[in-house]
């Protein structure tokens, strides 16, 4: 299995600022083809983390301005940026999950989507190691169990896949709320292109 893109930092660090800026060009290396439940649970964890990862720090970077690197001093603010960064992420991938298997079973006539819960909660659990909290893996879990029960995978694909996690970037970044509400159109958007260009990567995987 192709080496992971994870989150596995303790804190945030100024460093991180600089990696996620390379991390807008290596996320779209040519990769392997996706012909197995391994390769599929790989592509979702790595390109979850990487779209949640790259929308909250570019959001925050733009906020902060020239003067980002004052915050580092601000315990309190790099504990939010955590939770943050981790609450994006649960449903970054729940998103992904539903958009992959839901455009498999149209397209490809894949039936078994009892996959979902466990490529979602394997991926949770895996985040123990790297300190993902708890509280945050358990809300995540009951939050895709609500969203399973309704699903509906023939539609799922097509029908706004990854509003939920634009509005949780939306939600949890540690912006002041009267910036926010400002900045709420650019943000969403934010996502959702970035969401497009995993999309086109994906057909391209599974096309074999």
């Amino acid at each position: 299995m192709a080496l992971k893109y994870r989150f596995n930092l303790k804190d945030i660090k100024l460093e991180d600022f600089r990696l996620y800026l390379f991390s807008l060009f290596k996320a779209f290396i040519p990769k392997k083809k996706i012909k197995n439940i391994d390769d599929l649970e790989s592509f979702i964890q790595q390109k979850s983390a990487w779209v949640s990862q790259v929308t909250l720090y570019s959001y925050l970077k733009t906020r902060m301005g020239t003067k980002y690197v004052l915050h580092f001093d601000d315990e309190i603010f790099l504990t939010s940026i955590n939770k943050a960064k981790w609450n994006i992420y649960t449903i970054a991938l729940q998103d992904l999950t539903f958009y992959t298997l839901s455009y498999l079973n149209v397209f490809y006539n894949f039936q078994e989507m009892d996959h979902a819960k466990r490529i979602y909660e394997k991926i949770l659990n895996e985040e123990l190691k790297n300190k993902m909290p708890e509280d945050i893996i358990k809300n995540g879990k009951e939050i895709f169990n609500k969203r399973l029960q309704k699903i509906e995978w023939k539609n799922y694909y097509k029908s706004w896949p990854f509003n939920e996690s634009a509005l949780a970037l939306y939600e949890w970044a540690p912006v002041a709320k009267e910036l926010k509400t400002l900045d709420r159109k650019i943000v969403l958007n934010s996502m959702i292109l970035k969401w497009e260009n995993i999309e086109k990567e994906f057909i391209k995987l599974i096309d074999i």
